[in-house]
């Protein structure tokens, strides 16, 4: 199947019947019903069915190099700046689509996916074989449009068991169990595996310890499955889509990406679905050498200022509902975000213009733009929300429902919940919007969700500053100036 459509979508997750827990209870028929999804998987459907429409099929597929049928562009190897520009254009139709609020809408993974198999000749130091599995799997994912969620992190109480030798308590580590002639057999658990229930399938490659480097690690591993298979259990969250209305709930209705945790008890996995088995050499390589996270970044980037332009426009509307578009501290804090997000514009059309072939021949976006970018919006992003917050005051809290616009107290609210050249429906939809983006918990989730998404400030930060090579430059100048010469 090439670029799959909104229906096709459905149907195959529909079709999985994962084993999914939601609130004490295993979800019984299809996820696509299930109020918990409904409002995802519709969003979703809706990203697919424009890879089909005559207006967008063009920017946001290309042809196979396998069967010369169209296929997701976000699948495609950069090789030219060009296809960069393609890319970025093809994931910004996107981002708009879902105005950035998807952390984990296709493109991301895969993204993530071409860059591993851009690689894969690494893995095949160790064992051919490996290196052939993932170059096979990326090229089935890119034919039959397959969706992709990944696990790369374990819960604390598993990476803490890691850390004991004395064998006090039984290790509760993800690790091999078992290999038999049919593949590897796994137990443990992951988190946060966002959308693992309305995806194709799960990329679990929990990151190699940097202190460690053994060549037999049983906790070492890459594979892809699909989220079905006998002994995976998904295990959900609490739904954060309060409500179905589209009125009451704009945001959290139809952007609600469940996190879970993902359980995999004694679970085979096919030896052509190994990637990495046990190196933890190799493992750290394919991720630092792949430039999987430069890519992802590029992405990321993407998706960040979608992210920016539309919390700018509630801002902006806010503001001229409440006719204080013209007061100096409104205009101060509009600037403040008009400033981050054409810096980001920047950053983002730098990154393509630094772009430079690396070893495996992708066109590799330059690093320290997209670096910057992300430690930028971890920051910028929870100070819009206190914009938000500030701008609408108590507005943000008293937001009735649409059904109280049906009730006797319509003609009240008519008179008095009017904005500036705005009637008390739509001013009130507004502020509604603002609230689930700000101060419900589907935007306590979003803000969160940002702070980590490339891992907490410390590890943002030292992955800009050990990469910055530009350091030494910098300090030669120094010297020059002062006469001094390097020993």
């Amino acid at each position: 199947m090439p670029a799959k459509n909104g229906k096709q979508f459905v149907d195959r997750i529909n079709l999985a019947k994962p084993s999914v827990w939601f609130r004490g209870e295993q979800i019984d028929g299809r996820i696509s019903d299930h109020s918990a999804f409904r409002g995802l998987m519709s969003t979703q459907a809706e990203l697919y069915d424009m890879q089909v429409q005559p207006d967008y099929q063009d920017r946001l597929t290309y042809v196979s190099p396998t069967t010369g049928d169209p296929v997701g562009l976000s699948f495609m190897q950069p090789k030219t700046k060009e296809d960069l520009e393609k890319r970025r254009q093809m994931m910004m139709l996107w981002g708009e689509k879902h105005h950035g609020l998807l952390g984990r809408s296709p493109d991301y993974m895969n993204t993530g996916l071409m860059a591993f198999y851009t690689a894969a000749e690494l893995l095949g130091e160790k064992e051919p074989r490996f290196a052939d599995h993932l170059r096979k799997y990326y090229e089935y994912c890119r034919e039959n449009d397959i969706s992709l969620s990944h696990a790369f992190v374990q819960p604390h109480a598993s990476r803490y068991d890691e850390l004991l030798e004395d064998g006090s308590i039984e290790s509760c580590a993800a690790q091999i169990v078992e290999e038999n002639k049919d593949g590897i057999v796994v137990s443990g658990a992951f988190l946060l595996a966002t959308q693992g229930v309305t995806t194709d399938e799960i990329l679990v490659y929990p990151p190699a310890s940097s202190y460690m480097l053994e060549e037999d690690n049983p906790r070492t591993f890459a594979f892809a499955v699909p989220n079905n298979l006998p002994g995976i259990r998904w295990i959900c969250r609490e739904s954060l889509s309060a409500g179905e209305s589209a009125y009451d709930y704009p945001l959290s209705s139809r952007f609600d990406e469940m996190d879970t945790l993902v359980l995999f008890d004694h679970v085979l996995v096919p030896w052509e679905r190994v990637f990495v088995l046990g190196s933890d050499r190799l493992s750290m390589r394919l991720f630092s050498e792949s430039g999987f996270h430069t890519h992802c970044a590029h992405q990321v980037l993407c998706r960040y200022i979608s992210k920016m332009e539309f919390t700018l426009g509630i801002i902006l509307y806010m503001a001229e509902s409440l006719d204080r578009g013209s007061l100096p501290a409104t205009v101060e804090k509009v600037s403040e975000v008009i400033v981050h997000l054409e810096t980001l514009k920047s950053l983002l059309l730098a990154s393509e213009a630094g772009a430079a072939p690396d070893r495996f021949g992708s066109m590799l976006p330059d690093r320290k733009p997209l670096w910057t970018a992300n430690v930028i919006f971890p920051k910028i992003y929870p100070r819009m929300m206190e914009m938000i917050q500030i701008l609408g005051a108590s507005g943000i809290i008293m937001i009735p429902s649409e059904l109280d616009f049906n009730g006797e107290a319509k003609l009240d609210m008519d008179k008095y919940l009017r904005g500036s050249g705005v009637d008390a429906f739509s001013k009130t939809a507004l502020f509604r919007l603002a609230w689930d983006l700000s101060s419900s918990s589907f935007g306590g989730r979003q803000t969160l969700y940002e702070r980590f998404f490339f891992g907490d400030s410390s590890v943002v930060v030292s992955r800009l500053y050990q990469s910055y090579t530009d350091k030494e430059i910098y300090i030669g100048k120094v010297k020059a100036f002062l006469g001094q010469k390097d020993e």
